[in-house]
This record gives C-alpha cells, structure tokens and sequence, in this order.
C-alpha cells in the first residue's frame, strides 16, 4: 500500500527496466481472475492456433512423401480434406482468440480505470497537492490501455509462442533428432543476440517516450498559455525551444529504427542459417536415403517457422521492461491509502447504525442530525515538517454565527478552513463538533453537510440547471430557481438563450466568470449544508451583485456556521466576529466596532480600503446630462 501523502512517484525508469518485477506482475494480472473462463477460452484458442500450424507442416510430409511413394496413383484428397479441416479450425482459432482478447482487454481496463477512479474519490486533498492533472489523467488513459494489451494479447503470445515452439520441437525430435538439434543449436546464439539488442532498443525506445512527452507537455504549454505568449512575442523563442525538442526526437527515433533495422535482419539471417544447415545436412541424408523428401519439407518449414514465437516473446518481453514503471505508477494510484479517512471504530459504528431499527437521534452516515457548535482547541498544522503552517489556533463556533477570516496573502486563512472542513487533519490539537473530536465522527458526514463557494468557481460541462443541480440532484426545479434567486443569479440566466437548459460548454466556458460565481454560490444555498464555506467568493462579481448576495445571504446563514474568507472588507460586514490571521496565529479576533477600537491590523487594513474606494469614487467622472 502507499500512502498518499509521502509516496514518492518519481520512479527511475532504468531501475525498474533493468528486470521483470514478477510481484508486480501478479498484482495487475489479479484483473483477469473475474475472468478466468474467457482466460482459460484464449489459452484454448492459442493451443489450437498453434497446433494447426504445427500440424501444416506434417500434412505437407505426407503428401509428399506419398506422391514419392505412389505417383499418380497416390489418394491426395484424404490430405486435402485435412488440409480443409486445418484451415476451418485455424479460421475459427484465430477469430475466436482475437475476440476473446479484445473482451478481456476491454474488461480489464475499465476494472482499472474503476478502481483507479474509485480510489481517487477517497483521496484526501494531501494526495493532489504534488500530483499534476497531467499525470493523473496520463495514468488513467494511455497507462492503462499499455497494460490491458500486455495483459491480454501479451498472455495469447505467451500461450501460442511456447505451444508453437514445444510442437516444433516434438516433432523435429521425433521425425529426425539430429536435423533438430542442428535447429534447436541456434536458440543459445539468437537468445544472445536478443538479449544484447533488446537492451539497447529498449534504450532508446525509452528516450524517445520521454521526448514524446517533453513535446506534449510542450504543446499544451503552448495552446493554455497563447495569449501570453503573444502578449510579450514569445513565438519565435517557443518555436526555436520547440524545434530542440523535436530535434531530440527525430535523434531517438532514428537511432531507435535504427537498432530495430539491424536486430531484425540478425534474426532472420540466423532463421536462415538453421533452414541452410538443415537443408545442406538433410540433403545429404535424403541422398543416403536416410530421411524422406517429405520430411525434409517439413523440416525447412519448421525452420523457417521456429523463430517467429522467439521475436514476438522477445517483443512482449520488452513491451513488459518498458511498461514496468506505468504499472508501478498505476498501482500507486490505485492502493494509495487515504490520510484523511475513517477510523476502524467509527466505520463499525457506522455498520452497526444502520442495522438499528430506531436511530431518529442519529444521521445515517454517523453523526448527529444538528451541528450546534464548533470548536478549534490548539491546532497545529504543516505540510512539512520544516515549515508549519498553522500554530496554537483556538476558536469556538455556533450555530448562527458567521466568522470573517482575513489577512496577508500565505497568512493560512483558507488552510485553517481547509482543516476545520477536514480536507486536511491537525498536526496537533482538535476540532470538535458538539464537543466531539471530528475524527471520531464520519467523514462522509461532515462534508455532506458542507457547502462550499470558492474563488475560482468550477462548473461542469452541460446545462445551467444540470450545474445547479449538482449541489442536491433530488431537488426541484422550483427549489433549483428559488436557490438561483436567493444567489442572484436567475436574472441572468433567464436572460440567456435557452435559460436555465442553456449549455455552458467545457469547463463552464460559455460564461464569465462572474456568473459561474453567482451558480456556485446558488449551487451551494441548494446543498443547504449546515456549515457554509466561502473563500472570495464574491472576488468575481460587480458590486451591484455583491450586495443582491449580501441580501440573500442573511437568510441564508441563518441558523448556520459560516466562515467567509475575504480581502474585500464590504463583503464581511454582516460578520458575527472577524478573525485576523496573519504568520498562521490569530492576531486579532472580534467584532467589526471592538477591532476599529484596537486601532491594529485590521483598523489599518479598514482605513486603507476605505480611503482606496473614497478616491475611486473621486476619480470616476460624473454622469453628463442628457
């Protein structure tokens, strides 16, 4: 297992190419188990594919060798019958395998894909800190389709290759041990010889995977930051960093064709060599009339044939060294254990409550139906051990008080709501809800009872109502317009082209940015979550719609705990108590009226906005008449 906050996944690529980690291989192959039936149907069809094409060969000898024997009087149409049930049953092989392999390769990429996405729901947010989307959605896509092809069509190989090459081998050894030993001599010198170039093409190939992905991290640098680029005329530098890149990988690819180039030529001459050394040595013996014609054939096809399952086991067995640290990367992501998660006791408690006939005192998920009262005793906090973030923060909260957090930039405002939220567990201290330690209560049931409005608002691709929605997908569409108009937010959809079924596109891309605000704020008053979090959440908004918010929200919070985090001082005024942060303390702590009266940070901080907005207002012309 690894833990999702400490695991290193800087893998080294050559260490884990250097050899086959069987552990590993164990793990992933455990996704076909659900399917050992169509597992066990491949291994059918591969053990039939191959003992046709053993079987070719010996078909050719007889016919041969009693055209040799008989003439024209020889009986061809008993062999052209087996001839034709060899061929059906290879038809039938061959179709069956490649279906069966595309279904166990499809079924277990999605089990990965699953579960891979199914733990990245459990994750706490520690675990996405130091992981870029990229590589997330790298190990979710093009990692995952590698290893499902090893695991399928690499198994139907490994089947077929050494049912091919132990068919061979019988029966040269039956039909004349000596031409095959001459054949099977071979083996030790290609076994060298792939052994050698398999390393170095293995090299390469690796360098041109990593350029690969210098110039896709390249190209999406490019397409997100363009209006920069153009904003200081940097195209002609990217274009020349560009080209060092793609210069870099026309140098691997070459080198990399190159050594395959070189490598299959070898391969084939030794093929060759061994059909030479059985053709010379069995022609002599077909002279001395020690072996038949027939059985000479069969041999040069056996030859000829003998190397095939070497180059593609030698071809899967690469495939495996190179992918070795995109199954490594996978597993990570899919046994990452949560930091943040619940605790054994609280899970049983949990089980056990919901095998109770009577529970109306208690939430289903484990906690309490209420939350009456928060409390922060003594918190600590770091996300590294050299560097803490929060220290000794004591508060207490209840139901119906709305606390204003503000302070510098890096002070720890939003980290100290990201603990109470339990998006992240204190170092040291508590928090408790009605007196209880959190951590002693569902995880699940504090952050459904939250509602959260952040500065950046996210809003998924679909229709205005499916977005609001998503705060509680029971809800009406009455409710959906009632939280809409509680936000501020129905004027302008109304206004749109289809209204509240107008699409927004990706990433909400079709709306400012104000109004993807105004939907998070309407997609959270949906929610009606017991604890409110909005951290700038109004940053994005015209100050006309800042107080049409200002007025909804004293609904809104009533009967809840709110926490608003701001720079803009208008946005707090309605604040039961302001709380000052600043070097992760808290500096000051009281109403609006005590702080003025203190005359320290948050007076100055006041006065400061107070005089900037007096003179904007200055500034601004006055309206001409008409």
């Amino acid at each position: 297992m690894y833990d999702d906050d400490n695991y290193d996944d800087g893998f080294d690529d050559e260490a884990l190419a250097s050899r086959v980690r069987l552990s590993l291989w164990r793990k992933l192959f455990a996704y076909t188990n659900p399917y050992r039936k169509d597992l066990l149907r491949l291994a059918t069809f591969a053990v039939l594919t191959a003992s046709v094409e053993v079987a070719y060969p010996l078909i050719t000898r007889a016919v041969v060798d009693s055209v040799a024997e008989h003439g024209f009087d020889a009986n061809l149409w008993l062999y052209a019958w087996y001839y034709l049930a060899c061929t059906v049953i290879l038809a039938l092989a061959v179709g069956g395998f490649i279906w069966t392999a595309g279904k166990i390769r499809t079924y277990v990429s999605h089990d990965i894909r699953r579960d891979g996405f199914e733990n990245l729901q459990r994750l706490s947010f520690a675990f996405y800190d130091h992981r870029p989307v990229g590589w997330l959605m790298a190990r979710m896509t093009s990692d995952c389709e590698r290893l499902s092809n090893i695991l399928a069509w690499g198994f139907l190989d490994l089947v077929w290759g050494f049912t091919m090459m132990a068919g061979i081998a019988i029966a040269m050894l039956i039909m004349n041990a000596k031409l095959a030993l001459i054949v099977l001599a071979i083996i030790p010198v290609l076994a060298w010889v792939s052994a050698k170039f398999q390393r170095r093409i293995l090299q390469s190939a690796r360098q041109v995977r990593k350029t690969n992905s210098s110039i896709t991290a390249a190209y999406n640098e490019a397409i997100m930051g363009v209006l920069t680029s153009k904003a200081f005329v940097r195209e002609q530098e990217n274009l020349s960093e560009f080209k060092q890149l793609t210069g870099g990988m026309y140098g691997a690819s070459v080198m990399n064709m190159t050594q395959a180039a070189v490598y299959v030529p070898i391969v084939l001459t030794l093929a060759s060599l061994a059909g030479g050394l059985t053709l010379a040595v069995g022609g002599f013996d077909l002279l001395g009339g020690v072996i038949s014609a027939g059985t000479l054939v069969a041999f040069l096809a056996y030859a000829r044939h003998f190397f095939d399952p070497v180059e593609q086991l030698g071809h899967w067995f690469a495939e495996m060294q190179m992918a070795q640290a995109s199954a490594e990367r996978i597993m990570s992501l899919i046994e990452a254990v949560p930091k943040v998660k619940d605790s054994a006791d609280v899970t049983a408690t949990m089980a056990a409550q919901r095998d109770m006939p009577s529970r109306s005192w208690v939430a289903a998920d484990g906690g309490p139906a209420k939350i009456s009262s928060i409390e922060v005793k003594n918190v600590d906090f770091e996300y590294d051990p050299a560097h803490p973030v929060l220290h000794g923060i004591n508060l207490s909260v209840s139901a119906g008080e709305t606390i204003a957090i503000i302070g510098p930039t890096g002070g720890g405002k939003s980290t100290l709501v990201n603990v109470i939220c339990r998006f992240y567990e204190p170092t040291r201290g508590q928090i408790l809800i009605d007196g209880i330690d959190y951590r002693q209560r569902s995880l699940h049931w504090l952050q459904s009872n939250l509602g959260m409005v952040l500065q950046n608002a996210h809003v998924f691709s679909g229709t205005i109502m499916q977005n609001l929605r998503y705060g509680r997908l029971e809800a009406s569409d009455a409710d959906v317009r009632q939280a809409a108009q509680l936000a501020g937010a129905d004027e302008f959809i109304r206004a749109m082209p289809d209204g509240y079924l107008t699409e927004v596109g990706e990433g909400g891309g079709r709306l400012s940015a104000g109004q993807k605000q105004l939907i998070s704020f309407a997609r959270a008053i949906l929610a009606d979550p017991q604890i409110l979090i909005m951290d700038e959440a109004t940053s994005s908004v015209d100050t006309e719609t800042e107080q049409r918010i200002q007025r909804g929200l004293t609904n809104v919070l009533a009967g809840r705990i709110a926490f608003i985090i701001a720079h803009r001082l208008s946005t707090i005024r309605m604040a039961t108590r302001i709380l000052v942060v600043r070097d992760g303390r808290i500096a000051e702590l009281g109403t609006h009226d005590e702080l003025m009266a203190a005359r320290s940070h948050y007076f100055e901080l006041y006065r400061q906005q107070s005089l900037q907005e007096t003179t904007r207002t200055l500034d601004d012309p006055a309206p001409q008449p008409a």
